[in-house]
Order: C-alpha cells, then sequence, then structure tokens
C-alpha cells in the first residue's frame, strides 16, 4: 500500500530508529509498502521512518535491482567521491554530498536471514543515505557549511515547506531493549 512520505520538519526524521526485533508478516508489510512507496514516488531508497515507522528497515531500487536491508551495519571504504543526492523527504532538492565510494552492508532481510550487500557508487551512496535516515540524519547534515546555507534557503522557499506534520504512530513493535 502506498504510504505518505513525510517531509523535513517532521520530528520522526530526526529520531533513530529502533532495531527491529520481530522478523514476522507485519515487517513483510513494512518492505512491501516501503517499496511500493519508493517506486511510486520515484526514488532510489525509501527508510521506514520517512513512512512515519521508527524501525531500522529500508529498501533500495539501484540498476533495476530492488532490496531491503534490515537493522544494517556498514563498513565503508576510505576512498569518497562527490556527487549530487537528493531526498524523498526533501522533493525537488539536490546537492553535492560527500560519500564513501564502496560500502559493505550487513544486515537482514525481511525473513531474518543474514544478507551482505556490496557496492559502489550509486549502490553505496544509496546505502549510507538510508542508513542515515535510520539514524535520524539527513543528508544535508553533511554538506559544508557554504552549501548547507544553500540548502537550508532551498528549503524556506520550497512550495511543500511549512505543510502540516502529519499524527506519528506508535511502533506497534516492543521497543524494551532486551539483554
Amino acid at each position: 500500500m502506498l504510504k505518505q512520505i513525510r517531509l523535513f520538519g517532521d520530528p520522526v526524521l530526526r529520531t533513530p530508529a529502533e532495531p527491529v526485533r520481530d522478523f514476522d508478516a507485519e515487517l513483510r508489510n513494512l518492505v512491501r509498502d516501503l517499496t511500493e512507496t519508493m517506486l511510486d514516488a520515484p526514488g532510489a531508497g525509501l527508510a521506514a521512518p520517512q513512512i512515519g515507522v521508527g524501525l531500522r528497515v529500508f529498501t533500495y531500487h539501484v540498476d533495476d535491482e530492488p532490496g531491503h536491508l534490515i537493522n544494517p551495519s556498514l563498513d565503508l571504504s576510505e576512498d569518497e567521491e562527490t556527487d549530487d543526492e537528493g531526498c524523498l523527504s526533501l522533493p525537488g532538492l539536490t546537492f553535492p554530498t560527500k560519500r564513501a565510494y564502496g560500502v559493505v552492508a550487513k544486515g537482514f532481510n525481511m525473513y531474518g536471514d543474514p544478507v551482505t550487500i556490496e557496492g559502489t557508487e550509486l549502490l553505496a551512496r544509496v546505502v549510507q543515505h538510508e542508513t542515515d535516515h535510520l539514524d535520524g540524519v539527513l543528508f544535508i547534515d553533511r554538506l559544508d557549511p557554504q552549501q548547507r546555507k544553500l540548502a537550508m534557503k532551498a528549503i524556506r522557499e520550497a512550495e511543500w515547506a511549512g505543510e502540516a506534520v502529519p499524527e506519528i504512530r506508535i511502533s506497534p513493535h516492543s521497543t524494551q531493549r532486551i539483554s
């Protein structure tokens, strides 16, 4: 089902997401909703907080390959590249953003099976961008001070700026820490 994408200013985008603990039918529905919403937008990636769900889940679609990753941990290359980057939560805005050139991301699929994603260039950029969302970080946070100032000006002038923030849903999954 298509979901509303949360826009800059919504507190859920700045709140670190909780790890997934239950690999159940509800999680599989979330992955499907994220994928459908991402493809409809269209975007190269979408994280659960962007649709108001505070769980460590994201989907991606790079080089006609869809995928998802749950509870990611990243190992980044030392080589970096700067390229234009945008975000579905900041529609229509792109700015040159420095990222690691390569990534090895480990996590799980929607069934709880271990998954490793290795990529460079766009795939590495998308994995880093979406993992940032899970940590409450937006790509504009990674801009140099001059570009960040330009980004904030563009956000204030955007036609979507100042729209009402949707109601935040509480995750149905337990958020209690398990020792």
